[in-house]
């Protein structure tokens, strides 16, 4: 939700023709990101932050990475590949 905005379910919902999951559709930066998040929400947990916050604060992280990710040259060289 952080990262695409949408649930598992709604992508599968809004794209009935793909298999798999949003993940197996996701480029190199979004995949980085997304496994960045996932460690930090299990950090958010731990700390006990509520979920509300939590979806706040790593959807502001996202957006920050996301824009780290998509200005690296190394990263663009590994998505045209």
């Amino acid at each position: 939700m952080a990262l695409f905005g949408k649930t598992a379910a709604q992508w599968r919902t809004e794209n009935p023709d793909k298999k798999g999951n949003i993940r197996d559709y996701a480029n190199v930066s979004q995949l980085v990101c997304l496994s960045n998040l996932e460690n930090l929400n299990a950090l958010f947990i731990n700390e006990g932050m509520a979920q509300a916050e939590r979806l706040t604060r790593l959807n502001q992280i996202a957006i920050q990475q996301m824009k780290i990710l998509v200005e690296d040259r190394t990263t663009r060289q590994l998505e045209e590949k």
